[in-house]
């Protein structure tokens, strides 16, 4: 890719990016940050792109979930821990559901960045700039606090790496043990409205008890100890990205080293734009949004950009359409990716198209619009005969209320007793646990499926 470098992007036009009133300060940081160590490994993110291939033939599913946006202000190792320990719960989940490995990638270690619906916001009848994610500016509403500031990208690395030191803490220390995991998973199901997912937590149970009785423990199977778990973030602060994009020495491929999978939003994906002339030359797996206005010729567009190779797992579409609409959109790029005869991954965003404001004035998320969502991928792709290849999330480990609905009833009332997103509404611990049991039964309905037509 003799035409591409790490600051190529630099020449196409930019948008959902910040001008930084101060230039010096912001060359200063950049220079800092290119010296620092890389966050993730070219091998690691090599894995994932295996992974995330297998996701695409239906031998593996993806779990990927996390922040809307990582905060300074709310960062601690407890709630990097919730988050992980919901993921593992929900993974043990789908594993059972789907029979195949799930694939863990987090919104974590990187996710600083927000792109916003409008450059300046109004409060009070003041106008000052958007807030942009932690990395950028800040969320108090002065004049001040809303100045982009280049120094923030230092702390956005350095609580990045922290997060990531933590999650390999846990994904090897023993704390990821299946048996352990799935006790926090029997946790759930104690409600007596949880009854159908009950069914599910003691299939799971018999199963463990018969791996154990077979004499497949722990302590004889080490990979009923530890897990793997990949990062992920939206590449929207290129300053940020170029920084920490390095030649791989094993294969003289550049690596965006921010994070293992990196994605392209649906704001950002001009096919002449910044953020896709980046992402097409750096070695990770690459994300791409797709909501309702992507069109055919949009979609074969940025295939060709960004997997010229028609490389398996390299290009994985994250579709966000909004319940009710995925019918009107998938099929029609579901044949656009069968006519180019690409290789790609399909994945469920069910947040972001189901966002709305709330009688109380919070924006907030029905979680019957993103159970639904979710629903009507399947039933596309059961159609389609394609594969579903995994769902995406904005979620949380904490006891949050900012989603409405679930085995909790979260209500319209209720949003204002733990609102603490600085963006877009987060399901909670137990929402994101209720929604991956019910994935697990689209999962196992799919195999079920798949299993009597090849019988017939």
């Amino acid at each position: 890719m003799s035409d591409w470098t790490k600051s190529s992007w630099r020449s196409k036009p930019r948008i959902q990016m910040p001008e930084y009133p101060d230039q010096d300060a912001l060359h200063a940081v950049e220079a800092q940050l290119s010296k620092f160590p890389l966050l993730v490994f070219a091998g690691e993110a090599r894995r994932l792109k295996r992974h995330l291939a297998a996701a695409g033939r239906g031998e593996a599913f993806l779990l990927q979930g996390g922040d809307c946006a990582e905060s300074f202000e709310q960062f601690s190792s407890d709630a990097i821990r919730d988050t992980f320990k919901i993921m593992l719960q929900m993974a043990i989940v789908l594993t059972h559901g789907a029979k195949v490995p799930v694939i863990k990638v987090g919104r974590m270690a990187g996710q600083f960045a927000k792109p916003r619906s409008a450059p300046t916001e109004v409060v009070g009848g003041v106008e000052l700039p958007s807030y942009r994610g932690d990395i950028i500016n800040e969320l108090e509403f002065t004049p001040q606090a809303r100045i982009p500031d280049p120094a923030k990208m230092l702390r956005a690395y350095t609580q990045a790496a922290a997060t990531l030191n933590l999650i390999r803490a846990f994904s090897t220390g023993g704390y990821a043990d299946v048996h352990q995991v799935h006790a926090w998973t029997l946790g759930f199901t104690e409600g007596e409205k949880a009854e159908r997912y009950r069914e599910i937590a003691n299939r799971i149970t018999d199963t463990l008890d018969f791996m154990s009785a077979a004499g497949v423990t722990s302590e004889t199977a080490h990979t009923l100890q530890s897990v793997e778990f990949y990062t992920s973030h939206e590449s929207l602060l290129l300053e940020y990205e170029e920084a920490l994009t390095r030649v791989d020495s094993t294969t003289g491929k550049w690596l965006a080293g921010s994070g293992h999978m990196i994605w392209i939003g649906d704001r950002t994906r001009q096919p002449d734009g910044a953020h896709v002339e980046f992402a097409r030359g750096v070695q990770n797996p690459i994300g791409l949004k797709c909501g309702p206005s992507m069109t055919g010729d949009d979609l074969k567009s940025l295939m060709a950009t960004l997997n010229p190779e028609n490389e398996p797992g390299r290009l994985t579409l994250i579709n966000r359409f909004g319940a009710g609409s995925v019918g009107d959109h998938l099929p029609r790029l579901i044949k656009t990716v069968r006519e180019e005869g690409a290789n790609v991954t399909w994945v469920c965003d069910a947040m972001h198209g189901n966002t709305i404001k709330s009688s109380t004035g919070y924006k907030t998320r029905p979680f019957d619009s993103v159970l639904r969502e979710v629903h009507e991928f399947f039933g596309v792709h059961a159609a389609e005969g394609t594969v579903p290849g995994g769902v995406h999330f904005e979620m949380t480990g904490q006891d949050v209320t900012e989603c409405t609905g679930g085995v909790r009833a979260v209500s319209d009332e209720d949003l204002s007793d733990r609102y603490h997103t600085a963006c877009d509404p987060r399901l909670n611990a137990s929402q994101s646990l209720e929604l991956a049991f019910l994935v697990a039964e689209e999962l196992s309905s799919r195999r079920a499926a798949t299993r009597s037509q090849a019988a017939s």
